[in-house]
């Protein structure tokens, strides 16, 4: 059991930028990989960063390349979003997921990876 809570989601204006943070209590031991997903309304939950456990390999779909990036603190049990340059279509609830395997990219992994999740955070662009 892997209890995680997201935090610092909010309102910013369109090139703006915001860090959510993501703690993981409980059986924070056995978390490998980490990711973020997000889902705004009517539409599939996506995958926005990974990570693996030690830190050093990251992914990212086109639509947030080069604008976000996914970092992790171990030794507080933490993983972090860092979002710039945000764009409306940005506007989604953000998800912290953890996996007890670990990560080797290439491919970003899907929901089904994942075996804990946080509650979200809403994170909402204006133009």
């Amino acid at each position: 059991q892997v209890q995680l809570v997201e935090s610092g989601g909010g309102l910013v204006q369109a090139g703006g930028s915001l860090r959510l943070s993501c703690a993981a209590s409980g059986r924070a031991f056995s978390v490998r990989a980490m990711g973020w997903f997000r889902q705004a309304p009517g539409k599939e939950r996506e995958i926005v960063a990974a990570i693996n456990r030690s830190g050093g390999s990251t992914s990212y779909p086109d639509s947030v390349k080069g604008r976000f990036t996914i970092s992790r603190d171990n030794a507080k049990n933490t993983v972090y979003l860092q979002m710039n340059s945000l764009k409306a279509e940005d506007t989604a609830v953000y998800y912290c997921a953890a996996s007890g395997s670990d990560y080797i990219g290439f491919t970003l992994p899907p929901p089904s990876f994942y075996s804990s999740w946080g509650q979200g955070t809403q994170v909402t662009v204006s133009s």
